[in-house]
C-alpha cells in the first residue's frame, strides 16, 4: 500500500466473534483500517452513522432481522461508492443474490487472496481475480 495513501476502512460483519477477530487482524495486518458489526442489524447503524469506510466484509448467515446479502444489496444502494465483499463458509451465492460488482470469497479465508481482494485499483479486474480464485473452491464447498 502506498504510504501517501490513507489506509482504506473495511467494515467487517461476522456473528462468530472468534472468526470476526481473526479477520479483522488478517486486515488490519495487511495495512488497513476496521470497523466491526456482529450482524447486519449493527452494521446498518454504522452505515447511517458519521463512520466512514469503504468496504463492506460481509457474512451471509447471521441472526438478526436481514441477513449479509440484504445489508448488500441496501449498502449498494445507499452508497455505491462502497466496494462490497461477500463471504460464507456455508453459502455460495449466485450472481443474481449479489449487488452489480460485488464480490464472493469463500471461508476459510486467506492473508494473501483476502489481502489481493482488498487492495485498491481497478475493480473489475479484482472482481475478475476474486472469482477466478474461488472458481474450484466454490465447488469444493457443496455449490
Amino acid at each position: 500500500m502506498d504510504q501517501t495513501q490513507k489506509p482504506l476502512t473495511i467494515l467487517v460483519v461476522e456473528d462468530e466473534p472468534l472468526i470476526r477477530m481473526d479477520l479483522v487482524d488478517l486486515i488490519e495486518e495487511a495495512g488497513f483500517h476496521t470497523l466491526e458489526a456482529r450482524n447486519a442489524d449493527d452494521a446498518l447503524a454504522i452505515v447511517e452513522g458519521k463512520d466512514g469506510f469503504q468496504v463492506l466484509f460481509t457474512d451471509v448467515d447471521m441472526p438478526g432481522s436481514i441477513d449479509g446479502l440484504e445489508l448488500a444489496r441496501i449498502v449498494a444502494g445507499q452508497r455505491p461508492d462502497v466496494r462490497i465483499i461477500i463471504t460464507s463458509g456455508q453459502t455460495v451465492p449466485t450472481d443474481d443474490e449479489m449487488p452489480a460488482g460485488a464480490v464472493f470469497l469463500p471461508k476459510p479465508h486467506e492473508a494473501s487472496r483476502l489481502a489481493d481482494v482488498l487492495q485498491p485499483g481497478d475493480q473489475s479486474n479484482r472482481c475478475s481475480q476474486a472469482t477466478a480464485l474461488i472458481g474450484s473452491e466454490a465447488y469444493a464447498h457443496g455449490s
